[in-house]
């Protein structure tokens, strides 16, 4: 018997994700929470960045944290869609009226569109860091975003990301498989895949690492109401249509069923990975002809220099 073909996420499904998670009073609880880890790993990192980039930061909800770490760096936001960037661009005019300092300066914070970035105030030299909380999930060409990424990134610059991790939800998972219903998540990168893909997209000495956290509501109307805020199934061949009243009944008295703990909560676990990497000097491959950018050239002759 042959296995299940990969549940892949859909770039339309995304798209409505996004639109939907840009309504939310504030990033996801969770977001928050991986972001609040990921910065703990910011510590023994020597490179001071003089810019960094938050990307997705309404919904990375840890700019905050990253500030903290790096209070004298230039910020600069980066969001997926218009929905998100409208969200973080107030919140950068909230804080700007709080500073005057922020609100007199020429280069007054603005958020970016990730497809828009070929005049952005970094380009073409980059940020000293790129930062991604729980953004590994939430793309449907993953290995196109990382070579953005890299493109982003100063030569020596690195690359901070998370996301969750293909043990995600297994209670759940296992429930819909054993009902033979379509599953209720796409399929999350393993940490290995991803230092490969990372890799791939041009970075150099990849560090990956993940835990498993066990979250636990009181009620199963609980826990279908803070994962929706998480942005829901976007994995392609869902069901496209609504399901009925007494089918979320049944599945109300399924997850209470099979999910319930010894404690009476019921509880789910979540895998997040984690990623670190480098952006290293570019290597030159030498042909009885060969091509180098001026860019390239000039890191090169400051290096030697």
């Amino acid at each position: 018997m042959s296995a299940p073909a990969p549940c892949a996420p859909s770039e339309r499904a995304l798209l409505r994700q996004a639109e939907r998670m840009a309504a939310l009073g504030e990033s996801p609880w969770l977001h928050q929470e991986v972001g609040r880890r990921l910065a703990d790993k910011l510590a023994p990192i020597k490179l001071q960045p003089q810019s960094w980039i938050d990307w997705s930061a309404f919904l990375g909800g840890s700019g905050e944290q990253v500030r903290a770490a790096y209070p004298q760096a230039q910020r600069w936001v980066v969001e997926p869609t218009a929905a998100l960037r409208q969200r973080s661009q107030e919140a950068l005019a909230q804080h700007a009226t709080r500073s005057w300092k922020t609100l007199w300066r020429k280069d007054a914070p603005k958020a970016w569109l990730a497809g828009e970035l070929s005049d952005a105030p970094w380009q073409p030299d980059g940020v000293q860091m790129l930062w991604a909380n729980m953004c590994l999930h939430a793309h449907a060409d993953l290995a196109g975003m990382m070579r953005q990424w890299h493109r982003q990134l100063a030569v020596g610059g690195f690359l901070m990301c998370s996301g969750l991790g293909p043990d995600t939800a297994r209670e759940l998972r296992a429930l819909y498989r054993s009902l033979g219903w379509d599953l209720p998540t796409i399929d999350f990168i393993d940490m290995h895949d991803l230092g490969d893909e990372l890799v791939k997209a041009g970075f150099a000495d990849p560090v990956m690492d993940m835990e498993r956290l066990t979250l636990t509501w009181e009620t199963p109307q609980a826990m279908l109401t803070e994962l929706r805020t998480w942005g829901g199934n976007v994995a392609s061949g869902r069901l496209a249509g609504l399901r009925t009243p007494r089918w979320q009944a049944r599945l109300l008295d399924l997850l209470s069923q099979h999910l319930t703990r010894p404690d009476g909560r019921l509880g789910l676990t979540i895998e997040v990975v984690y990623g670190h990497a480098i952006k290293p000097e570019p290597r030159i491959k030498l042909e009885p002809e060969t091509r180098v950018s001026l860019d390239d050239m000039r890191r090169m002759v400051r290096k030697q220099g």
